[in-house]
């Protein structure tokens, strides 16, 4: 696949019909239909004014065959089912990609005031619109994670958390959710994610409850991004964040640990470049993804910040790759998680 294309079809999304998994709105990517586009698993966005079309089972650009195969990811079976409270499952966990289960198990985030709120997240819209509830209790997720496995073969899953008030800023109930799946499904990897928690050793409760990646996301390295972008997560220091990723590194070995790094939030590309190289000297996956303008955000719907360019999102990703490359890291060799997924990134496509 050409990462060029890839990152093409990432900025300008796809005009398809017909998308029977995909995300309207969350903590995550969202307005994104799961394809695979030459078999690999993409998310992209389902924008009625792409250029990109397609037409029997091919990706068309303006009308002409790029040479891509597309094939939109089917329907699960186990979102046609409900737990023993009358809660569809499709509103406890969804499917990303062909095989990725993902749940965010608390779907309220103390930082969700405008004045605080990160400016690309929408992760109370899900909840708003009722697709989706508050707390997802260990049981709940459990009995979907096994259903997810047994009728449709997943193979992965992630876990997040919008932020509490506490110390452990979610984590502790992750942990707890964890060790539900791994009772009924011992050897599915998990991955959690989470900000730095105030008390280091929560890392560890989180691999001793079973998870074996875990994703610390900082969206942006430079300071003055994060107070512009993130003004209540932003006052969580970098001195933090190089904590906790440090003892991640620790507890979940080298190339279990990832962070977000999202293209076109302002920060000079060299400079990212540079700071994902640092990354991965840690043993950190720097783990790229254009900034997306999403409904439900307030940089679409205040702000009005555009999608960065294609040809900046091609030249950083390929760049961080070649870091990426040069250290023998790749997404690939994760347990679980975005990286190893590699979905909403075109970093599979550079090799990493």
């Amino acid at each position: 696949m050409s990462s060029s294309t890839r990152v093409d079809v990432a900025i300008q999304g796809i005009r398809l019909l017909d998308a029977p998994v995909a995300r309207r709105a969350g903590a995550g990517p969202s307005d994104d239909g799961h394809v695979l586009l030459d078999g690999i698993g993409a998310a992209i966005p389902l924008n009625p004014r792409s250029p990109y079309t397609v037409a029997g089972g091919r990706l068309l650009l303006d009308g002409a065959d790029t040479g891509m195969g597309v094939e939109a990811v089917a329907r699960p079976r186990f979102y046609d089912l409900t737990t023993a409270d009358g809660v569809p499952y499709e509103q406890v966990a969804r499917l990303h990609s062909a095989r990725v289960l993902a749940t965010t198990v608390v779907q309220t985030c103390v930082r969700y005031a405008e004045a605080e709120r990160c400016r690309f997240c929408a992760i109370e819209e899900s909840l708003r619109q009722g697709s989706t509830v508050a707390v997802k209790t260990p049981a709940m997720i459990a009995e979907v994670a096994l259903a997810a496995h047994e009728l449709d073969g997943v193979t992965q899953m992630v876990m997040t958390t919008g932020t509490s008030n506490g110390r452990d800023r979610g984590a502790t109930h992750l942990a707890r959710c964890v060790r539900a799946v791994r009772e009924v499904l011992p050897d599915l990897p998990i991955q959690v994610q989470c900000e730095p928690p105030g008390d280091l050793a929560t890392i560890q409760e989180l691999y001793d409850a079973g998870a074996r990646s875990i994703g610390i996301h900082v969206e942006s390295l430079d300071d003055d991004v994060r107070r512009r972008w993130m003004p209540g997560k932003g006052t969580v220091s970098m001195a933090d964040y190089r904590a906790a990723w440090a003892e991640a590194v620790r507890v979940f070995g080298w190339n279990q640990v990832s962070t977000y790094l999202l293209i076109g939030l302002g920060e000079d590309p060299d400079e990212l470049v540079a700071g994902a190289a640092e990354l991965v000297a840690m043993g950190v996956y720097p783990f790229v993804v254009p900034f997306r303008p999403l409904a439900g955000t307030l940089a679409t719907d205040v702000d009005g910040v555009p999608a960065p360019p294609p040809e900046v999102v091609h030249d950083v990703t390929a760049r961080v790759a070649a870091v990426l490359r040069a250290a023998g890291m790749h997404g690939a060799g994760q347990a679980a998680g975005c990286a190893a997924c590699g979905a909403c990134s075109a970093l599979a496509c550079e090799g990493a």
